[in-house]
């Protein structure tokens, strides 16, 4: 060992040791806090709010809560429950409010009496948001009274005073994310917004969440605002996710029990469709990963459904065997437990891991569907004849799968002829572009960097997923072809759809489209397929849309590429100075009209292009999504587009 390496450990000491005071432990490691500093992290922070305003709502002692997007991505969240306490804290000696906004791991929530059970994943609530706000200003309505207090990104810039009178009560949090934090963007994203608080009216039946954003106005000048509310809580959200799909039974079956002191809702329902669609929540937060309260649910469906079939006779002439995936074929689900201490685990904390919510669910819904199947026989008639289709579709689909995979096996490397594949092994580096048609694959091939970029064109539109049985999308080319490419395989023990990524090549799969409409429909396309049938990637953050440029505006030898219209009218307007017959402008009507230089500068080039990662914040709100674009039924679509055709974006 070196002496200069022991001189720096001899000067080791206390004043090595840095203590981060307050909030500035949430500003200096935010991703620890909020899961990220991306788009998922800033949207973390309405969570955050909203779900003190619940808690109230919980309590019993809030009933509307208002959500305010600014012009300046500001937000504003509005209730009308207790207030935030304001007198002086015992221990703290300054206003309790101030200690909740300021110290974290303060709150309510923390203490039994006030909340048996509390929404928020991590319990740092709003003194995280108030850490990584720019600015928040927090008014009080309590005892008569109006108190307020402002915070610069944390720290309080007055002591909290009084500024009024008022009969009400409530609390109001306005505040705006700070830039040097979300240094990626500090836009909010409108859908993903309603999408949440929509789920969060379903789940707390009873609350009016108002929902207004004042960057977006018709042309009578109206803020863009939705009203969400449900008296009929689960049922109602099992039947918005299905209503898109043809049903099977009239309507959805509700359970609702409290057992070994967790109370428990379920709503179920089957529809004619080929896939499950199972949503669970633990004090309303989305458990994506499941945990031991979808085990239990799933426990109890198959006991119960496979005892009753039994017992009826229905299975006599059944020749298959018949397996817990098949009880849920075309089912939709949503289960919400309330556990006062809940422990997640998983990668994302997103998966229960409480032993005794296994038990309640199970014993909650199995007497619950064993008496609903004795009082409905003919209900229950169509869901055992459903199981035994879904038994015959899965061993045919078990074949095609092993087809495929016994095909790339026989031809050495099994990779697709069409696929021009990079030279790095290495799937963290690599990148598969799925590019429409042979022309502009050609091009994207020509244009690529061969050392980590491959290329599979696909000709025309892939098969419908959402309407066809699985053991025909294994036999559709294109579809096997991105199998083959990616090297995933699927089927466990446990689950013969279960996505294997052991062996996956690339960890960016970009889907580049025309930007067209039938562009965006083979996008659509693609995307519903590994929505349904590789999940996976996407929750790990694996797919990415390619946004071509629409136009080229050139003058002289000034060449400017654009993205949109409004891009397009400031460029017309700085280089040909308002006049468009002054400059060359070039629409884009496809990626085959690029050259392969062009291309590669535009879309592929890493140091230039841009890429929209697709993400799921609500499996529900996208299993809704893809159904309804999807799917047979013509009046959901029809009345979507024309909602949202003055928006014109929508976000999966």
């Amino acid at each position: 060992m070196s002496q200069a390496k022991d001189k720096k450990q001899a000067n080791y000491s206390a004043s090595n040791i840095t203590v981060l005071e307050g909030l500035e432990a949430v500003r200096k490691r935010p991703a620890m806090y909020i899961g990220d500093v991306g788009v998922k992290g800033l949207h973390h922070l309405i969570w955050e709010v909203v779900d003190n305003s619940i808690d109230e709502a919980l309590a019993g002692y809030c009933d509307t809560i208002q959500v305010t997007v600014n012009e300046d991505n500001s937000i504003t969240v509005e209730d009308n429950g207790r207030g935030i306490p304001t007198d002086m804290h015992p221990k703290e000696k300054r206003s309790a409010l101030e200690v909740v906004m300021t110290v974290l791991h303060a709150g309510g929530k923390f203490d039994k009496d006030t909340y048996k059970v509390s929404g928020g994943l991590h319990g740092v609530g709003v003194s995280c948001v108030n850490a990584l706000s720019s600015v928040l200003h927090t008014t009080v309505y309590r005892e008569g009274q109006i108190f307020e207090q402002e915070y610069h990104r944390g720290v309080p810039q007055y002591p909290v005073r009084v500024v009024g009178k008022s009969e009400r009560t409530g609390t109001t949090q306005h505040f705006k994310p700070d830039d040097e934090i979300f240094t990626i963007t500090t836009e909010y994203n409108y859908e993903t917004i309603a999408a949440r608080l929509r789920e969060l009216a379903f789940l707390n039946p009873g609350i009016t969440i108002l929902l207004t954003d004042v960057r977006e106005k018709d042309e009578a000048g109206n803020a863009r605002s939705d009203k969400f509310h449900s008296e009929g809580g689960l049922r109602e959200f099992v039947e918005y996710i299905d209503s898109t799909r043809e049903k099977l039974i009239p309507s959805p079956i509700y359970i609702e029990n409290e057992k070994s002191d967790i109370p428990v809702q379920v709503a179920l329902s089957y529809n004619t469709s080929f896939s499950e669609n199972l949503v669970s929540y633990v004090n309303n937060i989305n458990t994506h990963e499941g945990g031991t309260h979808v085990a239990g649910f799933r426990r109890a469906l198959t006991r119960t459904l496979k005892n009753y079939a039994d017992k009826s006779g229905l299975l006599e002439k059944v020749k298959i065997e018949i397996n817990g995936e098949d009880f849920r074929e075309g089912l939709t689900a949503v289960i919400s437990v309330k556990v006062a201490e809940p422990q997640f685990e998983g990668q994302t904390k997103t998966k229960l891991g409480n032993s005794d919510a296994m038990g309640s669910v199970d014993t909650a819904v199995g007497e619950v569907l064993n008496n609903y199947l004795e009082e409905h026989p003919r209900e229950a008639k169509l869901i055992v004849s459903k199981v035994v289709l879904a038994a015959q579709a899965r061993h045919a689909a078990r074949k095609a799968r092993e087809m495929v995979q016994r095909k790339n096996v026989l031809s050495g490397t099994g990779l697709p002829g069409k696929l021009a594949d990079c030279s790095s092994t290495d799937p963290g580096i690599c990148e598969l572009y799925l590019v429409e048609g042979d022309s502009a694959g050609g091009s994207a091939k020509q244009g690529r960097d061969r050392n980590f970029q491959a290329i599979l064109p696909l000709r025309g539109k892939i098969l419908n997923v959402e309407k066809a049985q699985e053991h025909k999308i294994y036999e559709n080319e294109e579809i096997k072809n991105m199998i083959t490419a990616l090297g995933v395989s699927f089927g466990t023990q446990e689950d013969s759809k279960a996505l294997n990524m052991t062996k996956l090549r690339y960890h960016k799969v970009i889907i580049m489209t025309d930007a067209d409409v039938d562009g965006s429909h083979i996008r659509t396309l693609i995307l519903t397929f590994f929505y349904r049938y590789m999940r996976a990637l996407i929750e790990n953050g694996y797919i990415y849309i390619a946004l071509p440029p629409l136009y080229l505006v050139k003058k002289g030898k000034q060449e400017r590429y654009c993205w949109t219209e409004e891009e397009r009218n400031a460029i017309v307007q700085e280089l040909g100075e308002g006049k468009e017959d002054s400059v060359s402008i070039q629409r884009y009507k496809g990626l085959g009209e690029m050259n392969p230089e062009q291309l590669w500068t535009t879309t592929m080039d890493p140091s230039k292009r841009t890429l929209k990662q697709v993400s799921i914040e609500s499996a529900a709100e996208a299993d809704h999504l893809f159904s309804m674009l999807m799917g047979d039924e013509v009046a959901p679509r029809r009345d979507f587009i024309e909602k949202n055709a003055r928006y014109a974006r929508v976000d999966v």
